[in-house]
């Protein structure tokens, strides 16, 4: 999955920003500041920066030069109306701006371009026969499109994300709960990934994607 930097040093920003994130099928990691921010970019070499300017620690500008030396795209969070702002960030290299508060759907929008013109997107993830495209939430098998709901691809999109974790079912409540304005509770979780493997899986009574770890949750490899 594609990593996208968090530099931002709200918590709660960074934990609504996480669990969107994850949830569009992105891998977000975070940090609260300028010198975490520059270990992280070489540690993980993320695909894009999100920015807030204002940092408790450091300075958002700094951050942007350092993301441009390493050829790495970043957008830029910063307050209405501040042209001096975007206009130095702009110069600094970044890619793109936002402006506070912002609505989490033209955000993703934002990322979602500044990958494609980058050439950092990863829209496409392989699952034996079944291939899932992030970018337009599209999931097909052996070519044929299949037909999930809104909630069903946003499941998929937890484990994708999450590959090779175990996922237990109170972390996948916590992923997709009310995502779209749907009522998610355990008994309706059953429901959807019974649905889900029904769509993506040969048998879906020996599944061979999304694997029931005995007591613990569900796994994709």
């Amino acid at each position: 999955m594609q990593k996208i930097l968090i530099v931002e040093d709200d918590p709660a920003i960074v934990s609504a920003l996480e669990q969107y994130l994850r949830g569009e099928a992105l891998d977000p990691v975070a940090a609260s500041g300028e010198r975490e921010a520059i270990r992280l970019m070489d540690a993980v070499s993320p695909g894009l920066l999100l920015i807030d300017l204002s940092l408790a620690d450091g300075d958002g500008f700094s951050v942007c030069r350092a993301a441009k030396e390493r050829g790495i795209p970043s957008i830029f969070l910063t307050a209405s109306g501040d042209e001096n702002s975007v206009v130095r960030g702009l110069d600094l290299g970044a890619d793109d701006y936002i402006a506070k508060p912002y609505r989490p759907r033209e955000l993703l929008s934002r990322i979602r371009s500044v990958l494609r013109r980058s050439g950092k997107e990863q829209s496409a993830v392989k699952l034996g026969d079944v291939s899932v495209d992030m970018e337009k939430g599209v999931v097909t098998k052996r070519g044929e499109v299949l037909p999930l709901s809104a909630l069903e691809f946003r499941l998929l999109a937890v484990f994708v994300n999450n590959r090779g974790k175990l996922l237990t079912r109170n972390r996948l409540l916590d992923e997709i709960w009310d995502a779209g304005g749907d009522f998610v509770n355990d008994n309706t979780l059953t429901v959807y990934i019974k649905r889900l493997r029904e769509k993506i899986e040969d048998d879906p009574s020996s599944p061979s994607i999304v694997k029931t770890v005995r007591g613990l949750g569900y796994r994709v490899d």
